[in-house]
Parts: C-alpha cells; structure tokens; sequence
C-alpha cells in the first residue's frame, strides 16, 4: 500500500520505518519537517512533506494519491485528518480519540456512515492503550458467555532526575487535565480526576501498584461494542503520582496549558542516547493488566491478561531510542496496519474487528516480544448467589 503517516513524533517515525519494512511505499507530514527528519533519522530515506494538520487542504495535496492515512498527531486534529481521508478516498487508522462535543463517544464514530458510503474502512485507536487492551477484552469475550465487570490497569514509571516525555506532551496533557469516564451499572458517568485509588498487583518485577482513575478512550467505545454492567480504566506509577501531586497542588489546570517544564517536548532518538548516557535518564518501564469478570456456564469466571514490554534498557539493546510506550504504541499500530480490514467499510475500535484480525494482531505482538499472559479462573456457581 500507498501510506501516508501525518505526525512524525517518537510513535509516528517508528510507525513509518516498521511500515517500510513491511514492504509498503511510505511518505510522511509533518509542521516541523526539519524536528521529523531527526526522529526518523538523517539515513532515512521517507519523504517528509511540510504539513499543516488544521488545514484540510494542507492534508489533501500532501497525502493524494495514498492508500492509506496514518493519523500519529495529537488527538484533536482527529476530525480534520478524517474529512480529509474521505475526500482522498483513503482509508485511515489513528491511535487516540479526543471527546469533546459528546464526552461518552468517540467522535471518529460519528463518520461512520460517511466512510461506508466511501466504500473506506477506518480502525480507531490502534495503539496500545487503547488498541491492545481493546482487544484484549474482546478476547475476553469469546472465551466467556458473558461479560458483567471490565477493568484496566496501566503502569507507567520513568526513572529520570528531570521530567522526560515517555510519549507526546500534548496528549499527555490532554489526558491529565480531562475528567475521567467510567461505565456503572449500565450508564456512562464521570469519576473524580486521580480519584479511587486502589492498590493493583502487577507480575513481577513491579508488584503492588496505586493507580486511579484515567482519562481512557477504551471506557467510550468498549461498552458500546459488547454489552458489559461496569468498565473503568486506572493508572499507576511514578508518573501518575507526580500529576496527582500537581493536581492536589492545583497546579494542573486545562487554563494552564502544558507547561514546558512539567510537560517537556518529546525527545529526539539522540536526545534519548544523551539522556541515558549522562545518566539523567536511567530507567522506564510500561505494563497493562485487563481483568474481566463474567459468566462461563453455570459459574461466575475471572479471565485475567497481562502485559509486559520491553523496558528502556531491553529497546536500546536492539539500537532503538525511544521509551517503553512510544515503542508499544507504534509496533501495535503497524500490526493494525499489516491485517487492516480494507474489505470492511466503515469506522471500527478495535474491539469490532473480525476475529482472524484481532487474533492475527495478538499474535504479531507475541512475535515482536510482547510477553501477553492469560489466566482463566472459574468462581462459585451460580446457584450459591445469595
């Protein structure tokens, strides 16, 4: 395919370069061409065209005559890159939703219709969190009769002596200053930013973690996809805990914007090396645990998933300078791409995949040394319901 990735920060320069050695053509966009080219690295031979990501039109002429349009910018361009994939008559894949107008929907949802009459298929949210942990529930789901109680836990820790951006500052921002959704007992409601912490066990070597409520875009399609009584997703590590001290300091406010101290710019590939050779960045570790309770047979069922990713130190082993999430988040996205559903038309999470292409996914990620583990646990009958 002729693909188009808009974007190119640590997740879309890693996504260009593993869709090239996949076989596609790749060209890239990107406002900064000259910041891309040092994320993609001076060898790189992936075109780079100036792109201006508010304008439609900007998109369009960069991006005729693509297969497909890789959507790696910050979530709030989302519905500009969508009308311009329909105008292009190209499919498109992103990594994030960004509620606005309707908090409890992902907005790429609503072009739907436009995309089956395009006869264009879009999958939404095909990273790792959402995109893996999506799919993760929809295994869940086949394994189980039904589904009653879904959660999803993270953990995110940066060893560092000043702040360093694991992924887009922008987004993470973004994340950290929205109000949490969460699904109880059937209807979609807010929860209290940092609010409900719990302590969560996560496999060795990170054991018992806090973690709290998240901002989380698989909360707003999940339950619409699959009938559920209960969804939530929570985060822990260190990173989290430094935006919960900031928001209980009332120094994390949406009217604040990003500070570039507490939000710096995401570092190139040779700021990283620098980084970690200076010491200042010396450790970042990223995990995710999906837990669904349900019902198998006659009797209450556990199905737990666990997963584990290549720490900092294990990617710079194989000459990679990135963190643990940009990492997940762009080796997920390229499996999306490699058994994309082009004979699907339509806007699809990816939780509403064909089976063969969810399994397909899972077991790419497996092969790229993502270490996902199950574990099904039956429970009390349900006869002993009191």
């Amino acid at each position: 395919m002729r693909i188009f990735v808009l974007g190119v920060g640590a997740t879309g320069s890693l996504i260009a370069r593993l869709l090239v050695r996949q076989g596609h053509q790749v060209r890239c966009g990107d406002r900064d061409p000259v910041r891309a080219r040092r994320f993609l690295g001076r060898k790189s031979t992936i075109p780079i065209l100036a792109v201006n990501a508010r304008n439609l039109w900007s998109i369009v002429k960069a991006a005729r005559g693509s297969h497909l349009i890789v959507n790696a910018s910050p979530a709030f361009l989302n519905k500009i890159i969508l009308r311009a994939a329909l105008r292009l008559r190209a499919h498109y894949l992103d990594l994030a939703s960004h509620q606005t107008d309707k908090p409890f929907q992902a907005e790429q949802l609503r072009f739907n219709k436009a995309f089956l009459a395009k006869r264009r298929a879009a999958v939404i949210n095909a990273g790792v969190a959402p995109g893996l942990t999506n799919l993760l529930v929809a295994r869940s789901a086949d394994l189980l009769d039904r589904l009653d109680v879904v959660h999803v836990r993270l953990f995110e820790s940066t060893g560092s002596d000043e702040p360093v951006s694991q992924w887009s500052s922008d987004a993470a921002f973004d994340e950290a200053v929205s109000r949490p959704p969460v699904y109880r007992h059937g209807r979609f409601r807010f929860g209290k930013r940092f609010g409900e912490r719990e302590v969560f066990r996560f496999p060795r070597p990170i054991g018992p973690v806090g973690v709290m409520l998240s901002a989380q875009d698989e909360v707003v399609t999940l339950p619409r996809m699959m009938r559920m009584r209960e969804m939530d997703v929570k985060i822990g590590g260190n990173d989290f805990e430094r935006l919960r001290r900031l928001y209980r300091q009332g120094r994390l406010r949406r009217s604040h914007g990003p500070a570039a101290h507490r939000f710096p710019q995401t570092p190139t590939p040779r700021q990283v090396a620098k980084l970690v050779a200076r010491g200042v960045l010396y450790h970042a570790r990223f995990a995710a645990a999906v837990i669904v309770h349900g019902r198998k047979g006659e009797r209450h069922a556990m199905v737990r998933w666990d997963a584990a990713f290549p720490t900092l130190h294990q990617i710079r082993r194989r000459e990679v300078y990135t963190s643990p999430i940009a990492w997940a988040t762009a080796h997920m996205a390229a499996l999306f791409v490699k058994h994309f559903p082009r004979d699907l038309p339509g806007v699809h999470p990816p939780e509403a995949l064909p089976a063969a292409n969810r399994q397909a996914i899972l077991a790419g990620a497996r092969a790229y040394g993502i270490r996902i583990g199950r574990r099904v646990t039956l429970l009390k009958p349900l006869d002993d319901e009191e």
